[in-house]
């Protein structure tokens, strides 16, 4: 069975608009996704592609499109009361969707993922901040990033060059910040977003991180503007193959700090002791990994993973 047939058949037997991803589930629940051959990591986004693809290029396609974000797919033959439009909002149903990886397991589980993406991709040493060691009367909603990390420059420059960098007032560490969610789809785009860039303001590079991230290409859309506009990185991090993780869109790089907030800050004591560590580290001209979260091994965190799918 193709994608496009699996769709035809889920579309009919369900008698509603459905989006993709909600095509990929009920086929799921259904056991229908047996029946499909290869499926690569998203099918879903497989499926959107070839729905996508027919109604744009195809005057002959027996698909429409229904509504917009998200935007659902409907068989033009099954519309015969033409109750469905380009226009036309669809009330969302509850589905009976087979449980997604990343509702296996905790956003507190992805904490290894992104400490070993980091230092593998961004050459950063990260810190997990735990947000019940902040007093919450002295902070507003989005303040508390989820992890922090930090990059020295030690590893790729001469002693005699961070020491001189480091005399004349120009140390060039970088620190990022990062929030982190399970998956990252329109229903919970703009408040992970804004928690994002509110969390993110007094680094260098902020990224707002996730397992699953919706291949819908209207949320796609949405998120690269969002990326753009307020210069906030988006990671997808893979589970299943963590050398898979990778920078859908860079943050953009801001040269000076926001000393005001990283003091506020400091009145968490997991953030306090990072910054003190980053001071020592810098002053000893030697890093102590074991000052930071652990650097796990690929295969361990395949199979800790595997274990809770």
């Amino acid at each position: 069975m193709t994608f496009l047939e699996l769709a035809e058949k889920v579309v009919r037997e369900e008698k509603r608009p459905l989006t993709p991803e909600e095509i990929w589930q009920i086929a799921c629940a259904k056991k229908y996704d047996a029946a499909v051959g290869s499926q690569g990591k998203t099918p879903w986004s497989s499926i959107g592609a070839q729905l996508y693809v027919s109604v744009k290029t195809d005057p002959k396609s027996q698909w429409m499109r229904v509504g917009k974000r998200p935007s659902r797919f409907y068989l033009k033959e099954l519309n015969t009361a033409g109750q469905y439009s380009a226009t036309t909002p669809v009330t969302v149903e509850p589905v009976s969707p087979v449980t997604s990886v990343a509702e296996r397991y905790l956003e507190k589980d992805l904490h290894c993922l992104l400490a070993y993406f980091a230092f593998h991709n961004l050459r950063a040493y990260c810190k997990t901040i735990i947000h019940s060691k902040s007093r919450k009367d002295e902070f507003g909603e989005w303040v508390h990033p989820d992890m922090v990390g930090v990059y020295y420059p030690l590893d790729d420059w001469e002693d005699v060059v961070v020491e001189l960098n480091r005399v004349i007032g120009s140390v060039s560490v970088r620190l990022f910040s990062f929030e982190l969610k399970r998956d990252l789809n329109f229903s919970n785009l703009r408040e992970a977003f804004f928690q994002s860039v509110s969390n993110s303001s007094w680094a260098n590079e902020g990224y707002i991180v996730a397992a699953e991230i919706s291949q819908d290409e209207e949320f796609q859309d949405e998120l690269q503007r969002l990326s753009t506009s307020f210069g906030i990185g988006v990671v997808q991090l893979s589970p299943n193959d963590p050398d898979s993780s990778k920078i859908i869109y860079p943050a953009k790089h801001k040269e000076y700090l926001d000393w005001e907030t990283i003091n506020k800050l400091t009145l968490n004591t997991d953030f306090s002791e990072f910054l003190d560590r980053v001071k020592k580290d810098l002053t000893g001209k030697e890093i102590r990994m074991e000052r930071y979260d652990k650097i796990m091994e690929a295969d361990a965190m395949k199979k800790n993973f595997a274990r809770e799918i």
